[in-house]
């Protein structure tokens, strides 16, 4: 096929393709990086009761309002309460409680005087106390109740990954467990009769094999489990055992890279472009331009990326990671996107996106920019490691000029 696709338009017939995979329920120690599939509703109000907000003394409001060093007020400290008291001593008029950050306020108190604000302090906080400030208002230093969330409340909503914060947020509501997608099972199989293990010895014509190593990481990253890494030479009988074994293990998704292009020993296009199983693609980007998308009758997504490690990185940002996303049901399948000033100049491909690997530089906090990682060629592995992002740079523009804002794809 001779015509061009839209970056957006091959995304989207993936896209359609995508099948959610099944949910379960995990403790929240094994929620890091799972996808919500149902919201979390607080089980507790946030916080659960009337607190403290300060070390200090839990007052009536009224005995301390005109309280100041020059008038100080003369209470009688009448209870002592820890964090995790259960009491609720009556305090009458001129009694006060001494109280730490996070214990439940007596009833007859609303608000806290704190340490800083008596005479003596933490070292003479018990017996007869002075307070030398008024507080602010009635309930001063006071968390009430709820104040975060009621009991009922949404707290999370479905389609987000879930963090440390996240997580946090849910112990807090008093929610043990999270109904989350199952991580999508992935296989990576690199193509290639010119790759070697990494260390092994290297003959004329061979090369330390990478980019099955680029993208497990990358699909790890998405939330993906590895259930295969392999790399195959170019025959189509090594590619169909490869397969073969990536649908036993119970791939949701096979990855490909190499084997897509126009060359004689494309094996991915030999091995299923006859047989239907994948379409091959001229997308407008760069890198990336060759692609193959295809899928197997049990549901299992085929993607054909590049033998280029920059354009294997690329294409998987662009295509396989907002699929995998879309899997676990995320909400947001693309990753962060912010304008950024170039400190360098480039050039860019004619009528194709592109799509370059960037550093940034964080000397003036109010002002990053970005240059280069690389020289832009897609078989530069080495320059990806400084690569912390990707320009994103419209196919009408000719040539970034230094100044110019670009859009920067976020990666790490």
């Amino acid at each position: 096929m001779n015509e061009m696709l839209d970056v957006e338009d091959h995304l989207a017939s993936i896209l359609a393709a995508v099948r959610l995979v099944e949910t379960e329920k995990v403790s929240l120690d094994l929620a890091a990086g799972r996808t919500l599939r149902e919201p979390v509703r607080a089980a507790v109000d946030i916080p659960v009761f009337d607190n403290s907000a300060m070390d200090g003394f839990a007052v009536r409001w009224s005995d301390v309002a005109r309280a100041s060093a020059d008038h100080p007020v003369r209470l009688q400290v009448v209870a002592d309460l820890p964090a995790g008291s259960d009491l609720d001593p009556r305090l009458r008029d001129g009694e006060a409680a001494r109280i730490m950050t996070g214990s439940a306020l007596p009833t007859d108190a609303d608000a806290i005087v704190p340490f800083e604000e008596t005479t003596g302090g933490l070292d003479d906080s018990l017996g007869e106390i002075e307070v030398l400030a008024a507080p602010a208002r009635r309930g001063a230093h006071v968390r009430l109740r709820a104040g975060d969330a009621h009991s009922g409340d949404e707290v999370m909503p479905a389609g987000i990954e879930v963090g440390a914060l996240q997580a946090a947020a849910a112990a807090a509501a008093g929610v043990p467990e999270l109904v989350v997608s199952r991580r999508p099972r992935v296989a990576v199989i690199s193509t290639g009769s010119e790759l070697v293990s990494p260390g092994e010895p290297l003959r004329r014509g061979q090369i330390p094999e990478s980019n099955s190593t680029l993208l497990a990481a990358l699909a790890a990253d998405a939330g993906a489990d590895l259930v295969l890494r392999t790399s195959v030479p170019d025959d189509d009988e090594s590619l169909r055992r490869a397969l073969t074994d990536a649908t036993a293990r119970g791939a949701d998704a096979v990855i490909f890279s190499g084997g897509v292009s126009a060359g004689a020993y494309e094996v991915v296009k030999t091995a299923l472009g006859p047989g239907g199983e994948m379409s091959f693609s001229k997308v407008k980007m760069q890198p990336g331009k060759p692609q193959g998308f295809g899928q197997l009758a049990s549901g299992v997504l085929l993607f054909g990326l590049p033998g280029n490690p920059v354009s294997s990185a690329v294409s998987f940002e662009v295509f396989v990671r907002p699929a995998l996303l879309a899997m676990q049901g995320r909400t947001e399948l693309q990753r962060p996107v912010l304008r950024m000033q170039t400190s360098a100049a480039w050039r860019t491909p004619p009528g194709r996106r592109q799509y370059l690997p960037v550093v940034i530089d964080r000397t003036d906090p109010a002002g990053w920019t970005v240059a280069p990682a690389t020289s832009g060629a897609s078989h530069l592995a080495g320059g990806l490691a400084r690569a912390e992002a990707y320009a994103v740079v419209a196919a009408e523009v000719a040539e970034v000029a230094v100044g110019t804002f670009v859009n920067v794809m976020l990666v790490s």
